[in-house]
């Protein structure tokens, strides 16, 4: 295969990617406001439908990269709000932002909260994809759980939980975990995620207190 030459098919695709995208309202409009994805629309949504972002709030924003949530969270906690941004990749500097590379998982980002709760928890985490849904989508679910057993830990009684899952063979798994783990819980498709995609937002409220055997995950079968 030549250098810089895809073959029909993956041309094809990738052309067509690249027309949507290029094309994309919310594309533009993230270049023209200065958000770093269209993805921030996405939020901006939620938040005006839900009123998560509050002055004061401390936000912590799971796999923020490139950091788009980061950027609507700073800007609406201000005055006196927090943001905590972790990814296993490298996010740009964003002002009024606390930026860790690694894996939420880790200790690393509990000790960043200073034995603080945060307000808001925003979990946009995906794995790596290998291609074949059901593997990825067990893998996402398994992101998820870890997200809210993170909850678990880091969350205000009073506190606000939003995830992006995927509609698919483990989403009742991960909805029944979340109304087992909240006491409200509402699924949402903001405008701004596209038509074709299967996915869709979960704003969960007032995290109950857990033991152990309650808030543990279902088996998938396939490890993260």
């Amino acid at each position: 295969m030549s250098r810089g030459i895809l073959p029909a098919p993956m041309a094809k695709s990738s052309k067509e990617w690249l027309r949507r995208h290029v094309t994309d309202h919310y594309v533009r409009k993230a270049r023209e406001q200065g958000y770093r994805s269209r993805a921030a629309y996405k939020l901006l949504e939620l938040d005006e439908r839900e009123r998560l972002l509050r002055p004061g709030s401390m936000v912590v924003d799971l796999g923020a990269a490139p950091g788009s949530w980061s950027q609507v969270a700073a800007g609406r906690v201000k005055p006196g709000g927090k943001v905590i941004a972790v990814d296993l990749l490298e996010i740009a500097p964003i002002s009024g932002v606390t930026v860790l590379k690694g894996d939420f998982r880790e200790a690393a980002l509990l000790q960043a909260l200073e034995g603080k709760r945060a307000d808001v928890i925003l979990s946009d985490v995906l794995p790596n994809l290998s291609g074949i849904p059901n593997v990825d989508q067990a893998r996402a679910a398994e992101l998820s759980f870890a997200a809210m057993d993170f909850c678990q830990k880091a969350l205000k009684s009073d506190g606000v939980f939003v995830l992006k899952a995927f509609q698919g063979e483990a989403f009742d798994e991960v909805l029944e975990r979340l109304k087992r783990d909240f006491a409200k819980v509402s699924v949402r498709k903001p405008e701004a995620s596209r038509g074709e995609s299967r996915e869709t937002y979960v704003v969960a409220r007032n995290p109950r207190k857990m033991d152990g055997s309650q808030s543990q995950s279902p088996k998938t079968g396939v490890s993260p």
